[in-house]
């Protein structure tokens, strides 16, 4: 208690300097505990948004179908079991799809797309898809022989609304699956893979045409975010537990991709941060440096005294530790209210209205207010300013006290 109360009285001993390298900490505490927020609320958004694009929070599937995807890997009674899952987690994002690849010819070209068979009722709540259409309109639940294409797909192939395609394929009995379709809807999600490779009809239509009975190749369910979807799995688990020849996926393992370059983002943007913790990690270096050499002459009186090198070394430390623990505090609190204030206000840049329009987005970021978000930074930071304080405390072991004395 002695040596700590010791160490808070030398901290003060030149208040300036102490405020002043105290500041450079608040600040970049506050910093990083704001950049780290944004950047793990841009995952959220991120995750939350790709898998509304298309695969969903969860799936439904045949075991083996992700890994190897067949037109005979299909499950039966897929729109009955799709209702169950709604009924059964009080959840209407659930729809069935069934997947196929065709040849799409127009009167001028023909291009290889993946066909995709929708319920055209539930779809717009598992998929953000139907509300990218950019002309004509979406599948409509009476819609009979009819599709929507991506615009790229719609450019290459040179169709238009109202124009039709012949489809040939194969279907799941190996038969000759064809059939001619209208263009509805031209969609543009500003993905260039879906926008280049596919095409959507009516499930029924596509049961129809590629014998597949009243078969489909997945269930998605899409939640409202990340933890919704944890709840559901349990339950959505124990729902097909008396189906052996069905599995539930995470998104994890349908979008492996979207964790690696979230990871990988993560560990790039660390760089930027180290820079910071590096930079106050030298402003805690020379603050306690100086304040050893101002105190060399002191420090002999008390070695000479009888105290131990150990003892005055521990002091300096803990001088490190009560200004690096006043930083944290300091710095964790006001970006845990900077956080705070954006999360319920959204945090937004010139232009990021204009893209969230162009990708069906929000024209918002909303930094996460979390215990890794709040003290990732500071926590770096504090570990910087111990290990800033090691060479000046070491430093005092290498003392003579009768030389020590004699310095001026």
């Amino acid at each position: 208690m002695i040596l700590l109360r010791l160490a808070w009285r030398n901290l003060w001993r030149s208040p300036r300097r102490t405020l002043l390298t105290l500041g450079a900490m608040v600040f970049c505490n506050t910093i990083l505990v704001f950049m780290i927020g944004l950047q793990l609320g841009m995952y959220d958004l991120m995750i939350n948004n790709t898998l509304r694009a298309f695969s969903g929070n969860l799936q439904i599937q045949a075991t083996g179908y992700n890994e190897k995807p067949q037109m005979r890997s299909s499950f039966a009674d897929a729109t009955q079991l799709a209702q169950r899952v709604r009924d059964h987690i009080n959840l209407d994002s659930v729809s069935a799809r069934a997947t196929g690849f065709a040849l799409a010819s127009s009167q001028t070209r023909s291009y290889g797309v993946q066909v995709l068979g929708v319920q055209p009722a539930t779809e717009a709540l598992v998929s953000t898809l139907p509300g990218l259409i950019k002309q004509g309109s979406y599948l409509s639940p009476d819609d009979a022989q009819t599709a929507v294409v991506g615009s790229v797909f719609a450019r290459n192939i040179k169709v238009d609304i109202g124009d039709e395609l012949t489809l040939v394929g194969s279907g799941k009995d190996g038969s000759i699956a064809a059939t001619v379709v209208t263009v509805v809807g031209i969609f543009d999600s500003g993905i260039s893979e879906l926008d280049r490779n596919l095409l959507q009809m009516p499930l029924t239509v596509f049961q129809d045409v590629f014998s597949l009975g009243n078969d489909a190749h997945k269930i998605v369910i899409s939640a409202a975010n990340l933890d919704a979807a944890v709840k559901v799995e349990s339950e959505i688990s124990a729902l097909i537990a008396d189906h052996p020849d069905l599995t539930l996926l995470d998104w994890q393992t349908l979008n492996p991709g979207l964790q690696e370059a979230i990871q990988a983002d993560f560990s790039s943007a660390w760089f930027m941060y180290g820079v910071l913790i590096v930079l106050v990690g030298f402003s805690v270096l020379n603050t306690v440096l100086m304040s050893v050499l101002e105190r060399t002459r002191e420090f002999g009186i008390v070695l000479a005294l009888g105290l131990t090198p150990g003892r005055v070394g521990w002091v300096v430390m803990l001088e490190s530790l009560l200004m690096g623990l006043a930083g944290f505090s300091i710095g964790a609190a006001t970006g845990a209210v900077l956080n705070m204030y954006f999360a319920i206000n959204g945090f937004s840049y010139s232009g990021m209205q204009e893209m969230g329009a162009r990708f069906n987005l929000p024209a918002e970021f909303y930094p996460e207010v979390s215990l890794i978000a709040l003290t990732l930074g500071p926590g770096a930071i504090l570990i910087a300013t111990l290990l800033a304080a090691i060479y000046p405390a070491l430093r005092i072991r290498g003392l003579q006290p009768v030389e020590a004395m004699r310095a001026v």
